[in-house]
């Protein structure tokens, strides 16, 4: 006697509505998983490493190292009345955490491929893990920046009260690019070569090495459309004074904000078959 046994039940879970709020709201729920996720992307990060933490002011001191010689003392580029090492590793600090957050958000969904395909948990978290590691690292380089502030002589202002809005303003410039980049290396894998080109030429066109004094002014309100330059002349001028960025900044605001939220909504769009294609 045989009897048909009745079938499994099956549930499925899907993505309900996820805008901007109801991001914030699951970002929030789930914070505890959000500091593990960066707390491991450090760890393995310096696992093994000599230096270990280290890194996170070695890598700019020796790029202000290089710049100094090349731009400074060869090229003879102007530094706005401040020491050229001190100047340009006040731009090489944002500018540091941006490239590794691009680099580390663009990577982070294919990366994590097995812990996607496992469990569900929201998937916005993993390129915001990757955004809020590197951090880390700029917290260290700012403490350098301090240093070589009192070895040259160059006190801080009030401006200082700026520096955690930039802060912010970074990271949601990062974070939005962290959306678009994560989503589009799972479709298209030749965006992981891309990217680093790209930040690679991005770098020239930042006032990193030079001063965004010598861009002509009709064409600096244009020159905001780069938001990194707002970002570079911005921490130039919290943390060393000065005139700050300008109207630019207004154009840079502008271009983040819809990076953002565009960026929300690709992500969305791509959230259910990110299991599927990586």
């Amino acid at each position: 006697m045989t009897s048909s046994s009745a079938p499994l039940p099956v549930t499925y879970i899907r993505p309900g509505a996820w805008g901007l709020r109801q991001a914030l709201v699951e970002i929030w729920h789930s914070r505890e998983l959000l500091y593990f996720l960066v707390w491991r992307d450090v760890k393995v990060r310096y696992k093994q490493t000599v230096l270990g933490i280290a890194w996170a002011v070695v890598q700019p001191f020796l790029a202000m190292v290089v710049f100094t010689l090349l731009f400074s003392k060869l090229g003879k580029i102007p530094s706005d009345g401040l020491p050229y090492p001190l100047f340009s590793f006040a731009g090489l600090v944002p500018w540091t955490y941006f490239a590794a957050a691009v680099a580390g958000g663009a990577n982070s969904l294919a990366a994590s491929r097995y812990l996607i395909a496992k469990v569900y948990f929201p998937r916005v978290l993993v390129p915001l893990a990757a955004v809020l590691m590197p951090a880390i690292d700029m917290l260290i380089a700012l403490g350098m920046t301090a240093i070589l502030m009192a070895w040259y002589g160059v006190p801080p202002t009030a401006a200082l009260f700026a520096l955690p809005a930039l802060v912010v303003f970074l990271a949601m410039m990062a974070f939005s690019l962290a959306l678009w980049t994560s989503a589009l290396t799972v479709h298209y894998r030749d965006m992981r070569y891309l990217i680093p080109f790209g930040t690679q030429m991005l770098l020239f066109l930042t006032p990193v090495a030079y001063p965004a004094s010598m861009i002509p002014a009709r064409w600096r309100v244009l020159y905001g459309l780069n938001p990194m330059a707002t970002v570079v002349e911005g921490f130039r001028a919290a943390l060393l004074g000065g005139s700050g960025p300008g109207p630019m900044a207004i154009v840079s605001v502008a271009v983040v904000l819809l990076a953002f939220v565009t960026g929300i909504a690709y992500f969305r769009s791509v959230v259910s078959s990110i299991v599927d294609l990586i």
